[in-house]
């Protein structure tokens, strides 16, 4: 019979936070003060679906538990190992010199636990890695010697591939269109580009693939994406030793997982069809071929725990 949460929350010796973006300042997990709740808080605008929601949770548990320490850990902190030529945009120098306008990259929990679930599956973690986190939100991290060199989200979590209500990547120039153009405020077009584009947007559905099929323009248009934004990844390792696959469609997939790959045999991808098919978590679905292939249970969960502890000692 499972323990009353009110029970379990009462025991807990510490509280560990996901919050979505920590900025340029917030690099690694921090036990949570005024002033950090308050610098979490100014990142709102550039996570709005995101941070609210981790300034309630965090809220409630301080209120809930008041002398019990609490630490957030921050989906942008696996990406600060970015090199200078991945996190920078070509922007003017002024800009960059009066804000913080860099590629911060995001899922950064998934990607790092996923990273090292891959390396106790595959018996020690190959140098060469892309993790491919498919959710409703999605991107996917370079990851060289267990290190984040490269990712397709940007400054927010808008950017890299088409989601199930975010567009991804688009011209900004087309941006500019709506608002000058067009007509559109910019709140209309953030919403838009934020809650009604992507799979929703393409295919008319909520944008849950289940939803959206594998037949259309909509899944079409998701799978060339996503197929570009690995081989551009695997360009940023220097080449490819493991794909991983995590996330709930990455994880429980099988014909995004096949669709992906039949475009990326040049680089050594190749599935076991029957093994592809049986696989909803952790296990490898490759074909013996030279790049080895791993689906991983998404647990952002054990990777806070593992943070929070690491920290409090």
């Amino acid at each position: 019979m499972l323990e009353p949460i009110a029970a379990v929350i009462q025991r807990a010796g510490a509280v560990g936070h996901r919050v979505v973006h920590g900025g340029p300042d917030l690099r690694e997990a921090t036990v949570l003060d005024a002033g950090v709740v308050a610098q979490i808080e100014a990142l709102t605008p550039l996570a709005p679906l995101h941070q609210p929601r981790a300034l309630a949770g965090i809220r409630a548990l301080q209120s809930a538990l008041p002398d019990v320490p609490a630490v957030a850990c921050f989906d942008t902190a696996f990406h600060a190992t970015l090199p200078p030529a991945a996190a920078t945009y070509a922007l003017p120098e002024d800009w960059r010199r009066r804000w913080p306008l860099r590629r911060f990259g995001f899922h950064g929990l998934s990607h790092q636990y996923a990273v090292r679930r891959a390396g106790e599956l595959l018996g020690g973690l190959p140098r060469r890695v892309v993790t491919c986190h498919l959710g409703a939100g999605a991107s996917l991290c370079a990851v060289l010697d267990g290190r984040s060199v490269d990712t397709t989200m940007g400054f927010t979590p808008l950017e890299g591939l088409v989601m199930n209500t975010r567009s991804g990547s688009v011209d900004p120039g087309l941006v500019l269109w709506l608002i000058e153009e067009a007509g559109l405020a910019p709140a209309e077009v953030a919403d838009g580009l934020e809650r009604h584009a992507g799979l929703a947007g393409l295919s008319g559905t909520s944008g849950d693939l289940r939803e959206v099929g594998t037949d259309g323009l909509a899944f079409d248009v998701y799978v060339h994406r996503l197929r570009r934004e690995i081989t551009a990844m695997a360009a940023a390792t220097g080449g490819l030793d493991a794909l991983v696959f995590t996330g709930g469609a990455g994880e429980h997939q099988p014909a995004v997982r096949a669709a992906a790959a039949g475009g990326l045999g040049f680089l050594g991808v190749a599935l076991d069809e029957a093994r592809n098919d049986a696989t909803a978590g952790d296990g490898e679905i490759g074909a013996g071929a030279a790049v080895r292939t791993v689906v991983v249970t998404a647990r952002e969960d054990l990777e806070i725990a593992r943070q929070v502890r690491a920290l409090l000692k």
